[in-house]
């Protein structure tokens, strides 16, 4: 061991001795300026000084302690880096060429040169992005091989896009990541490396060459030709183009500008622009064959009802709205969707597949200008609106077709009715009876008392108790009173009698009932929900007893009884909701023992209110906080008043009665298919989760061991791709032609 460290210390004397005998090569040069230190650049190198290397299977610390002060930097090595390595060089080089083939020789033996806080460490290569401390954003500046972090933002290129395309040119153990939210790249390389990935992400950011053009229309209709375009751009394939290869920079889009009668056409390159643009001009030409009538026009509606929009359209232009003369678009502002194409017909229609509705066929009649008699007619069966005008009125109620068969949002209404009762109730009474007198006197002498209050009557119990009743028309049995009973029996005759009894009772009853109806409709649509039964009320009663048999006749009407919501929605441009709601809440009393049985008795708890609240929020409509407390008490005059003894001539019932109502709704606009669709799915999970909650506990004896649980959903399948369109055949090499017989 000893041996070999004199023999690399000799290497290291032997390297400084070249490098002082070079020194003079250069002795009329500058003498060499104080390194910068800058981190995330390479060090400072004394540039101007010769040397010359001629380390041979050096001790890799020592030689980054000569390198260290060739550099004047301190270099420190990681405990892991172990070996030898080999740098020479033949002529006199500079510092800084001298540090390039050193960074060289390490990246070669697995080892990498990093640059933190000011220090120079070198570590093994797989650990070298973990510890490089040089970071930049911009062009990169570095040179060689020390390892940095290069950030490059893109400006029209996708992030992710460029990762599996670069991912092959990093260096092993090297990392890129992409951060999809600012569209950045982040490279963790060698600095040469970073050069050349720089040069091919700034020939990959370019901007792709997509041409826009707005084309005006002379007689067609744009709402009615975006359509048709859109699918001959998408079925055509670009000139010069290889068939079945696709084109780069994305496919063609066509919008129409109802405002403007306009079509709105991107294209991916000019030489597709101009196959569109051929195409739009062969189909701008004025239609043939409408005489002074007019044409007649079908358009199929995609979300209106077409009885109640033709007559709108009717009041629209019965109130005077104007028909343009020209050949420009039509003067109605549009927004949304383009309507699917319509289709127009030589002939006047005589009739329709569906019938027609009255309210829509009246004809239209302009206030500017002459007279057309263009009419609109509606066919319920096809949802269709059937329109004979003149192109520059039909124009005009296609602009306001358009607006107005767009899709309406819907509203899903979650509502909550919370109800709370307690009732706390306490009874006490005392109750006793005797006769007093001997046997065979002629009169006798009879106290006692009695109440209903705290317990039933001790008249009444001594009755059932004796087999007779207090009246004799009642068939009723008086049975004791709910809660604790104790009494005092007599025997008068061989009849048994209670003399006394005394009843305590304490009840607690409380009653927690949440309901929540949900609903869904579409906007400014009225919709209603109920949950209950339908309990028949006689209304009316008639007994014929004029003749031998009765003939009794009754009139019954039946109401619901039970939870009922009606809710109005109105959508507001600024995410408000404003509902017009009804909602009420019912149930059937239970009689009262002893009334007279005139038909069922309802408590009914409703509010009806405008509100307004914010899409997704929760509001209180209103609500109800009862209390109510009960004390009754029976007593003997001025005896049922003495302290301690007066509890034997008194009777007491107290209840007190506490009740809590609340109405709460939340709305949640939905304003497409797919959220419509996840609340759906939603609800649907919901109460499959539900009924899993409740499975009956299995038995052995019992043979019902589980109960129906909606099945699990499945998600759909993808839909597969179609087929590609069969490219025409080449100018080059055109299909030989049969031969035609003569």
């Amino acid at each position: 061991m000893r041996a070999h460290s004199s023999h690399a210390l000799r290497r290291i004397a032997c390297a400084v001795l070249t490098f002082s005998l070079a020194a003079p090569l250069t002795a009329q040069q500058a003498p060499s300026e104080a390194p910068v230190k800058s981190p995330g650049r390479s060090p400072a190198l004394k540039s101007k000084t010769a040397v010359t290397m001629n380390f041979v299977n050096a001790d890799i610390e020592a030689v980054s302690r000569a390198m260290g002060a060739m550099l004047d930097r301190q270099i420190l090595v990681d405990p892991r880096v172990k070996g030898t390595i080999t740098v020479y060089s033949d002529q006199p080089m500079s510092v800084r060429e001298a540090y390039l083939n050193y960074l060289a020789a390490l990246r070669g033996l697995g080892f990498a040169v990093v640059e933190n806080a000011g220090l120079l460490k070198v570590v093994p290569e797989a650990e070298a992005k973990l510890q490089a401390g040089s970071v930049s954003v911009g062009p990169v500046t570095q040179r060689g091989d020390q390892i940095a972090t290069q950030v490059f933002r893109l400006n029209y290129e996708n992030a992710n896009n460029l990762v599996a395309v670069l991912r092959p040119l990093i260096t092993p153990n090297n990392t890129i990541n992409a951060n999809p939210s600012n569209n950045t790249l982040v490279i963790t390389d060698y600095a040469d490396n970073l050069q050349r990935l720089a040069k091919i992400i700034a020939a990959m950011d370019t901007p792709a060459s997509t041409d826009i053009e707005v084309i005006p229309l002379q007689h067609a209709v744009a709402s009615d030709l975006a359509t048709l375009v859109q699918r001959l751009a998408d079925a055509t394939p670009t000139p010069g183009a290889a068939p079945g290869v696709p084109v780069a920079g994305g496919s063609s889009s066509v919008l129409a500008d109802s405002a403007h009668n306009a079509l709105i056409v991107r294209a991916a390159n000019p030489a597709k622009l101009a196959l569109i643009r051929s195409v739009i001009d062969k189909l701008d030409r004025p239609t043939t064959g409408g005489g002074p009538a007019g044409n007649i026009y079908v358009v199929h509606l995609k979300n209106a009802d077409a009885t109640k929009l033709a007559t709108v359209l009717r009041a629209a232009y019965a109130a005077g709205a104007p028909a343009g003369t020209g050949t420009g678009g039509g003067n109605v502002p549009v927004t949304g969707a383009a309507a699917p194409a319509a289709q127009p017909i030589a002939a006047p229609a005589t009739g329709t597949s569906g019938g027609t509705s009255s309210a829509a066929a009246a004809p239209i009649t302009p206030s500017a200008g002459p007279s057309t008699g263009g009419f609109v007619q509606a066919d319920p069966a096809t949802n269709s609106l059937i329109i004979t005008a003149p192109e520059p009125m039909y124009r005009q109620l296609r602009a306001m077709i358009d607006a107005l068969d767009s899709r309406r949002a819907q509203v899903y209404i979650e509502s909550m009715i919370v109800e709370v009762t307690g009732d706390n109730a306490a009874d006490f009474g005392f109750q006793w009876q005797g006769l007093f007198g001997s046997k065979g006197d002629r009169n006798g002498l009879f106290a006692g008392t009695n109440s209903s209050v705290g317990g039933t009557n001790i008249l009444d119990l001594s009755a059932t108790l004796a087999g007779t009743t207090t009246s004799s028309t009642s068939t009723s049995i008086a049975l004791p009173a709910a809660g604790l009973n104790v009494g005092l029996l007599r025997n008068y005759g061989g009849t048994y009698a209670l003399a006394a009894v005394a009843h305590l009772l304490q009840s607690q009853n409380n009653t927690n009932i949440i309901s929540t109806p949900n609903l869904i409709t579409l906007d400014n649509e009225e919709a209603k929900i109920i949950v209950g039964s339908n309990v028949p009320f006689i209304t009316g009663s008639f007994t014929n007893t004029g003749t031998a048999t009765t003939n009794p006749f009754q009139t019954i009407e039946r109401k619901d009884v039970g939870i009922t919501l009606r809710i109005k929605p109105q959508i507001g441009e600024n995410g408000t909701v404003r509902m017009t709601i009804f909602q009420e809440s019912s149930s059937v009393i239970a009689q009262a023992a002893g009334t007279a049985n005139t038909g069922p008795t309802t408590a009914k708890r409703s509010i009806e209110s405008n509100v307004v609240v914010e899409d997704g929020q929760i509001i209180v409509l209103g609500g109800l906080i009862e209390d109510k407390f009960s004390d009754g008490k029976d007593k003997v005059p001025l005896l049922g008043d003495l302290p301690l003894v007066g509890a034997l001539f008194r009777s007491e019932s107290r209840t007190k009665t506490r009740t809590n109502l609340m109405v709460f709704l939340r709305p949640v606009v939905l304003r497409d298919a797919d959220s419509t669709n996840k609340l759906s799915l939603d609800r649907y999970d919901l109460i499959r989760a539900q009924q899993q909650n409740v499975q009956p506990a299995n038995s052995i004896v019992m043979p019902i061991n589980e109960s129906p649980v909606l099945p699990e959903r499945t998600k759909p399948a993808a839909p597969e791709a179609p087929a590609p369109l069969n490219p025409p055949p080449s100018p080059e090499a055109p299909a030989s032609a049969p031969a035609k017989s003569s």
